[in-house]
């Protein structure tokens, strides 16, 4: 039998923590609270977590500050909650590790489904590296290490990629020179459909060349298929 995954919820609003976290045990999870990072921080040195459900606005140490922290030490994987509208933080969330995001207000419902999402990736690395999973590949003479989430070019210099961005890049080598919708790419990189107006590929697709592109201006690698979407421009080579 399977251990109830153990969620920690980051938040300064009380009512928030308590809800969330009778909701999470009425459904089957173990879940405790902290009012702020300092808090956060103490219980993560002391016990075992499976997710994270952290609000981006919080006083002292903001959401995106932790978020950015912990996601570089790949300790766990995190979904953020961002006020209503504010779509760059939602943005930016995204781009430096957040595994999925949540505007407030929301239904419980959809946190708890979006919790499960996030957790069976978690446990099944090879549905987010696919058939690449343990595997270096080359290509346009970049070495990416799936496992390490390294790129290294030809004259050795290395860059590491945060969870969005090796999703990204995994969706992109595991479809070489075939054209990627957005909405394809984000059903492949977070398993739900973005709005008309969201925004979010682009972004990543260009905060993802800055790290691999000779020149992010003018890409060669990851190339834009006007009207269609985007498309890597390379071979890839499994070297192991």
């Amino acid at each position: 039998m399977h251990k109830s995954p153990h969620i920690l919820i980051v938040d300064d609003h009380r009512q928030i923590r308590e809800s969330v976290t009778r909701f999470l045990e009425r459904n089957g999870m173990r879940a405790s609270a902290a009012k702020d990072a300092v808090e956060m921080d103490a219980m993560l040195a002391t016990g075992h977590f499976d997710l994270l459900v952290l609000d981006v606005m919080m006083p002292g140490e903001d959401g995106l500050s932790v978020c950015q922290r912990l996601s570089a030490e790949r300790r766990l994987p995190i979904i953020m909650l961002t006020a209503l509208g504010q779509d760059t933080d939602r943005i930016v969330g995204l781009e430096i590790g957040a595994d999925d995001y949540l505007p407030k207000p929301f239904n419980p419902r959809e946190l708890l489904a979006r919790i499960r999402a996030v957790l069976r990736r978690a446990e099944q690395p090879e549905l987010e590296a696919g058939s690449l999973s343990g595997r270096r590949v080359r290509f346009a003479g970049l070495t990416y290490d799936t496992d390490a989430r390294i790129v290294e070019d030809a004259a050795g210099n290395t860059v590491a990629l945060t969870s969005a961005d090796h999703r990204l890049l995994t969706a992109l080598l595991e479809r070489p020179r075939v054209v990627l919708s957005r909405d394809q790419l984000m059903d492949l990189t977070s398993g739900r459909r973005g709005g008309p107006l969201d925004r979010t590929i682009d972004n990543q697709i260009s905060r993802l060349r800055r790290k691999i592109e000779p020149e992010p201006a003018r890409p060669r690698i990851i190339i834009t298929i006007r009207n269609a979407g985007y498309c890597l421009a390379a071979d890839v080579e499994v070297l192991e």
